[in-house]
C-alpha cells in the first residue's frame, strides 16, 4: 500500500469510529440546555424592590408572593431554586445570557412585550387603580377633578395615566405628582398633601392591609393588565414544566395559600 493510499484508509478508519468531524460527517448535536428531565436548578431572576411579589425584607432575606411561588414550584420539581437580583432594565440581556431561566416578578405581559418572551398563563391581575382615605368623599373617577394625585416614578401607574384614552381624565387633576416609592404616596396621602395614589391593585391590597382600615380602593378601574413568567423565546419546555407545576399548586390549595398569605386572594387570576 502506497502513502497516499494508506493516508486514505487511515482518515476513512478514523472517521467511521467517529474520532474525526467534518468531511462530511455529521456534526455532534449540542445538549439542549432548555432541557428540563437534567435541569438541576432554576434561576429566577426579580426586582427586589417590589412588594409583596418580591423584595428584601428587614432581616435582609428576599421574600414575596412570587418568590414563595417560585420556591415551591422548584421544590417540586427537585430543582435548587437561585434567586437572582437583577436591574430590571437589563432584564432582556440577563434573559437571553442564561444568567436567569425567567423572569419572575411583576413582569407585565403588555402588547409591546408579547411576541419577544415565551408566556406562562397570567397569574395575576395587575390592574390600576386609585386609593383613597375611606372618609375623603372621593367614590368615583369624576370625584378626582381638582383633586392632587400621587404616582410612582416610572410604574405602570403612570404609564396609564400618560395613554392616550385617559388625557382627560389627567387634565382634570388639580396636580399630578411622582415620588420615588409607595412608602411617600401613603404619607403624603395621610398628610392631606395628596388626595389619591395611582398604583397596581395588588401592591395596593398590600399597602392597604399593612397600614390598617384606613383607606379604600376605588371601583373604577385606571386600567387593566395581567403578569405573566417570562421565558427565553422558544423555550416551550421549562414553560410547559412550570405551568403544569403551577397548575397542581391550584388544583391542590397551595396556590391558594399563598394568594392569601401576601394578600393577593383578589388579585390572582389561576384557579378563578
Amino acid at each position: 500500500m502506497n502513502r497516499k493510499k494508506a493516508l486514505v484508509w487511515f482518515l476513512c478508519t478514523m472517521m467511521t469510529l467517529g474520532l474525526l468531524t467534518g468531511c462530511g460527517t455529521k456534526e455532534p448535536q449540542m445538549k439542549n440546555e432548555d432541557s428540563v428531565s437534567e435541569r438541576t436548578t432554576f434561576t429566577v431572576g426579580f426586582d427586589a424592590d417590589f412588594p409583596p411579589y418580591g423584595y428584601v425584607d428587614e432581616n435582609g432575606d428576599y421574600v414575596g408572593f412570587d418568590l414563595d411561588l417560585a420556591k415551591e414550584v422548584a421544590d417540586r420539581n427537585g430543582w435548587e431554586l437561585k434567586l437572582q437580583a437583577i436591574d430590571w432594565d437589563s432584564k432582556d440581556m440577563e434573559l437571553s445570557s442564561g444568567t436567569i431561566d425567567c423572569i419572575w416578578n411583576g413582569f407585565t405581559m403588555s402588547e409591546d412585550r408579547i411576541d419577544d418572551y415565551t408566556w406562562s398563563e397570567p397569574y395575576v391581575d395587575n390592574s390600576q387603580v386609585f386609593v383613597v382615605a375611606k372618609d375623603s368623599g372621593i367614590n368615583t373617577l369624576s370625584d378626582l377633578k381638582g383633586k392632587n394625585v400621587v404616582v410612582q416614578t416610572a410604574s405602570s401607574a403612570l404609564e396609564a395615566l400618560d395613554a392616550e384614552e385617559n388625557q382627560d381624565l389627567k387634565a382634570s387633576f388639580g396636580s399630578l405628582d411622582t415620588v420615588a416609592e409607595y412608602n411617600t404616596a401613603f404619607m403624603n396621602l395621610e398628610a392631606g398633601a395628596a388626595d389619591a395614589v395611582a398604583m397596581d391593585v395588588g401592591v395596593a391590597n398590600y399597602q392597604i392591609a399593612s397600614r390598617g382600615d384606613k383607606y379604600v380602593i376605588l371601583e373604577e378601574l385606571l386600567s387593566s393588565e395581567q403578569y405573566g413568567i417570562g421565558f427565553k423565546k422558544g423555550n416551550t419546555a421549562l414553560r410547559d414544566q412550570v405551568q403544569k407545576t403551577l397548575d397542581e399548586m391550584v388544583e391542590d390549595g397551595t396556590f391558594g395559600t399563598i394568594a392569601e398569605k401576601w394578600k393577593l386572594s383578589d388579585s390572582v387570576c389561576l384557579g378563578k
